[in-house]
């Protein structure tokens, strides 16, 4: 393809996409919300367009990856609000792909926990308001696997387990757990650590079934995997439905994470997103969504009126002394293209 082409092509694609998402009604109040797959019960946006009259157009996304792809096309456009991690709330600002928060639209902001704001990735919160939060440990089927015979990440490796396990399609968590194994520093942009851990994680893939986040509990329920890197919320669902579905923290501190409620730069509805954002934060509201989908909420209002069952749960809300020793991904700068890469060459067997 002519390089003078590829401009024109994209362009192209771009205007397709933003063609798709069409409003329902000249002048109807609307909004487009990009989410991460089942993290958002139905009945909420319901209510909400119920009580507000915006109409909310809901798509979904795998993985934090697959997200800033879509936005960067639509060069921070396209969508009005989108849920990154922690590590990509920290490159889509520093990239001027986020609009900065207007605080005074959210009066429910208060009934945050203080714990989970002010945080490296965005400090003083101006781009971006936590959502759910939560672990990555070790899930396994107890009928086939004796939890207690799995101490910590390395034992993923153990013949045993081949084509058994689950990863999710997760290039931060999966290279995460490997920097874990060898004893590296887990936001490394030293291209020797990450040539390391990609070799480390192609002596897993013999084991390795599928990579899949969507809806992986289903993948413990019909015992097509019997262990793998998987979230605490994940764990809860599946232990629902199964009671045999374990979760294991290995030792060292947990693989933390949080995903953030933040409008892009060139959103066509900022106030309508703010409007959103700002129902979401309200107690009820917070509190519906934790119970369903299965995460801590950093809502401490929300959390107040929990059940206690949910609230003191250490597989949804892990003590003080565990959370002290886990750690939070950071944007990696320009290494990203080398862990990209090795992780496109993983996937491909290569």
């Amino acid at each position: 393809m002519a390089a003078a082409q590829r401009p024109a092509l994209i362009r192209r694609a771009a205007f397709l996409l933003v063609a798709f998402l069409v409003p329902v009604a000249a002048g109807q109040r609307e909004l487009h919300f990009f989410n991460w797959s089942d993290y958002l019960p139905p009945a909420v946006l319901e209510n909400f367009t119920r009580e507000t009259g915006i109409q909310v157009h809901y798509a979904t996304y795998d993985s934090n990856e697959a997200m800033y792809a879509k936005v960067k096309l639509l060069e921070g456009g396209g969508y009005d609000l989108v849920v990154p991690s922690t590590y990509m709330v920290d490159r889509m600002r520093k990239q001027g792909l986020l609009r900065p928060l207007d605080r005074s639209l959210l009066p429910h902001f208060g009934n945050l926990d203080p714990h989970h704001l002010d945080l490296p990735f965005d400090p003083e919160n101006r781009y971006s308001v936590p959502y759910l939060w939560g672990m990555t440990g070790i899930g396994v089927n107890a009928e086939r696997i004796d939890p207690a015979s799995l101490h910590d990440w390395a034992d993923l490796w153990q013949p045993r387990f081949r084509r058994a396990l689950l990863l999710p399609n997760d290039m931060r968590e999966v290279f995460h757990m490997a920097m874990r194994v060898l004893g590296l520093p887990v936001n490394s942009t030293d291209p020797a650590h990450i040539d390391a851990a990609y070799r480390k994680l192609r002596a897993l893939m013999p084991n390795v079934r599928l990579f899949s986040s969507d809806a992986p509990q289903i993948l413990f329920i019909t015992g097509e995997v019997d262990a793998g890197m998987i979230w605490n919320g994940v764990a809860y669902l599946a232990a629902r439905e199964t009671p045999a579905i374990r979760f294991v923290q290995p030792p060292g501190g947990p693989l933390l994470w949080m995903d953030n409620l933040a409008i892009l730069r060139n959103a066509t509805n900022p106030d309508e997103a703010h409007a959103l954002i700002d129902y979401l934060l309200q107690p009820e509201v917070a509190r519906l969504i934790s119970e369903t989908v299965g995460y801590a909420t950093p809502n401490a209002a929300a959390i107040a009126i929990l059940p206690p069952e949910i609230r003191n749960d250490p597989l949804i809300y892990p003590p003080a002394d565990v959370l002290e020793r886990g750690e939070y991904q950071v944007d990696l700068g320009e290494a990203i293209g080398l862990y990209t890469e090795y992780w496109e060459r993983l996937k491909a067997g290569q």
